[in-house]
């Protein structure tokens, strides 16, 4: 069996993957725990769900329009340039929140909108930058399998540590005092971007695209495409998040089950991209992401009919299996779809993707599940990923077509 542990070709292999890993591990973290406490914060003050949600959204929204900028500046400067201004945001953005902690409403409130949107910003910058060099260290799809399956884990994680800090900070000092955890943890990326070559994901200035031609890449053939299929896995994966407690709260489960059924979840997401490596040489993307739309879809059907949380368990555990398997193919193949020096802009399209959908997809998820109940929202969710599958196939036509329509 091949190596499960990719060697990156250039730059120290393990070590330089395994930087790439922490940094971005310490990034999310920082923004996942702000994320966490931010909106407790504001519960606690007395604010309205409706301002909490504004609050939320504000961490993936600047994204949306930032992230096309991200993915320019990543093409252009490589891996360090954007890195550092990620950790300077991420690290303000908490510093703002500290601040806020000492300020009556409603400048308490602004603050903390405004730094929310900081490490939102700053998170996906530097999320946008790894995920680049990542991709520009290995030749293969195998090996992009494994780099990405790897790295993949940096977030899942991420959102496991980050907000189990910070909830364990809040309780015993205080909101300030969590906040400024958060600010220390981007600061040790700085520590592993050491890891990483200087010229690690620079290119040529002569082979840079041109300014202006972003949106010319949705030319690529297959590229809409895979996009369109990225944005209904995205939005699976939001409403699962969503409805799972509504529905839970429907059932009066308290809220230690709620999170332990969501904490299955995000457990069997890390470990299929654990496994993912061992068997990359035997994987095939587009067959994957076909097969895990279907089968998200089955288990969006049943979940309703999971009328205990042991069922909703196994539900959210199958979820994370095939939910999980998608990141790593989903990168892969737009690194095979693209050209070299466009890397940044493909991948700032599918943040900009994610984004929106984190951004918009409660606020619908919401009124559905208001007008409709939490079952329905499963129902629909998963008849459209389901559907989504056909159109998919065509990514493997696409791939034996040229590709340097968009160079």
């Amino acid at each position: 069996m091949a190596e499960p542990w990719a060697a990156p070709r250039a730059g120290g292999g393990r070590r330089l993957l395994l930087s790439l890993i922490f940094g971005q591990l310490m990034l999310h973290s920082a923004m996942a725990g702000q994320r966490m406490a931010a909106p407790l914060q504001a519960l606690q003050a007395g604010h309205e769900a409706w301002a909490v949600g504004l609050l939320l959204a504000l961490f993936a929204a600047l994204p949306v329009l930032t992230a096309m900028g991200a993915g320019r500046m990543a093409d252009r400067h490589g891996y360090h340039r954007p890195v550092h201004l990620a950790v300077a945001l991420t690290t303000g953005g908490a510093a703002l929140a500290v601040v806020a902690c000492w300020l009556p409403d409603p400048w308490r409130f602004g603050l903390l909108c405004v730094g929310a949107a900081a490490s939102g910003v700053g998170t996906n910058v530097g999320l946008i930058a790894i995920q680049r060099t990542a991709g520009q260290l290995v030749t293969t799809s195998t090996e992009r399998l494994r780099v990405f399956s790897w790295l993949g884990m940096a977030p899942s994680l991420a959102n496991v540590v980050g907000p189990v800090v910070a909830g364990f900070v809040i309780d015993g000092a205080g909101y300030a005092w969590a906040y400024a955890v958060m600010m220390v943890l981007p600061l040790t990326s700085l520590v592993f971007a050491r890891g990483v070559p200087k010229e690690a994901g620079r290119v040529d200035p002569a082979q840079a695209a041109p300014r202006g031609r972003a949106w010319d890449l949705l030319a690529v053939p297959g590229l809409k495409r895979l996009l369109f299929v990225n944005w209904l896995l995205s939005a699976s994966w939001d409403v699962h998040s969503f409805a799972v407690p509504v529905l839970g709260h429907a059932r009066s489960y308290p809220a230690s089950t709620i999170g332990l059924v969501l904490g299955t979840f995000t457990l069997a997401v890390t470990l299929v991209r654990f496994v993912i490596p061992l068997l990359a040489h035997r994987l095939d993307e587009v067959a994957v992401l076909r097969t895990a739309m279907v089968l998200t879809g089955l288990v969006f059907a049943a979940y309703p009919f999971a009328g205990t949380p042991w069922l909703m368990g196994l539900c959210a555990t199958l979820l994370g299996l095939t939910l999980g398997a998608v990141q790593p193919m989903i990168m892969s193949t737009l690194h095979q779809l693209t050209p070299d020096n466009r890397h940044g802009e493909v991948i700032a399209f599918r943040s900009m993707a994610i984004n929106a959908s984190s951004s918009i997809m409660p606020l619908a998820f919401g009124l559905a599940g208001t007008a409709l109940g939490p079952g329905v929202m499963f129902w629909i969710m998963g008849a459209a990923v389901g559907a989504g599958s056909w159109p998919a196939r065509g990514l493997k036509r696409a791939f034996e077509r040229p590709h340097d329509s968009a160079g």
